[in-house]
């Protein structure tokens, strides 16, 4: 399946997908998104059922373009969850942190396009066996939970591994960064860090002007310890989380009691240090907000000009 053959399947104009980020992917967002071309993404995060429903109803008033949901596998609520996006009839779903098939035979059943989040050639292989639509080869340089693989390195070889679309996530933020996946094998890209920025994204200002203000050795990652890496920027809760991971006196509850908790200060609260300020590695690029449409608009004219100036250089050389 081609770029446009994908964009079709999903009623979106262009090859971008918004991430679907916790405590940053609400409906305000999503609907910009949407309405502006791509596939806005709401974030299921630990909300409940209830919680969501009023998520999805707030984003129809908003635009009447398809979106989606992000299901995070690993909520307490994951089953009510995975239940109501089929009852709300949400075309498309990304999933992560978790395993999907314990739904996956359902939401397809309902029509549902599957999209796992994953980190490895070995998980794509298996969630397309499931019947995935596609999947976001998601490298280590994006913001929250990461792997170990760098986009570069994980996406062509997620593209030979699987017969179905792969959109890549983790490092992008401009035209360049689109056109540079679609030469390694993608089908449309992922962005998260850029759309939290957004002028429709409803984040603490405080936390906006960290990322425009990051350099590109602005994030660092912590978790490693806990077995669940996470790509934040640098602050001191990020730097006191770290020295505590190398001390074995601090344990692994205490390190869990920690981090809970604390996006939801930095996102909603506006707690710039003591507070998670997840972003990714290409928040150094990202210097002005605008739109989500000023956005996509900005990336895909960066994109065709991107994709002209290789052509003409591999013609040429």
């Amino acid at each position: 399946m081609n770029t446009v053959e994908f964009c079709r399947a999903l009623g979106i104009r262009y090859p971008i997908i918004q991430g679907g980020m916790a405590w940053v992917s609400d409906a305000n967002l999503a609907a910009a998104v949407s309405n502006a071309g791509g596939l806005g993404l709401i974030a299921g995060m630990n909300c409940d059922k209830e919680q969501l429903r009023q998520e999805i109803a707030a984003a129809r008033t908003l635009t009447d373009k398809p979106f989606g949901v992000n299901v995070m596998l690993l909520s307490p609520h994951a089953g009510e969850v995975a239940r109501l996006v089929i009852e709300e009839k949400i075309p498309v779903i990304t999933t992560g942190a978790g395993d999907p098939g314990l739904f996956m035979a359902a939401w397809l059943a309902a029509g549902i396009k599957v999209i796992p989040v994953i980190p490895s050639v070995a998980l794509a292989k298996r969630v397309a066996r499931m019947g995935a639509f596609a999947v976001v080869a998601e490298g280590g340089e994006s913001g929250g939970h990461i792997g170990d693989l760098t986009t570069m390195a994980l996406l062509p070889q997620v593209c030979d591994g699987v017969d179905i679309p792969v959109i890549a996530a983790g490092g992008i933020g401009d035209g360049r960064g689109l056109a540079a996946a679609m030469i390694l094998g993608a089908a449309a890209v992922q962005m998260g860090t850029r759309f939290m920025v957004a002028r429709e994204c409803t984040i603490d200002h405080g936390y906006k002007e960290k990322i425009l203000k990051a350099s590109d050795t602005g994030t660092m990652v912590t978790g490693r310890r806990l077995g669940h890496p996470v790509r934040l920027l640098k602050n001191a809760f990020a730097r006191e989380l770290l020295a505590k991971e190398y001390d074995s006196s601090i344990s692994n509850q205490e390190l869990e009691n920690m981090a809970a908790d604390s996006l939801r200060r930095a996102a909603k609260e506006g707690d710039l240090g003591g507070g998670s300020l997840l972003a990714g590695q290409i928040a150094g690029l990202i210097k002005k907000e605008q739109t989500a449409a000023e956005i996509i608009d900005e990336v895909m004219a960066e994109a065709e000009k991107a994709m002209r100036n290789s052509q003409f250089a591999i013609h040429n050389c």
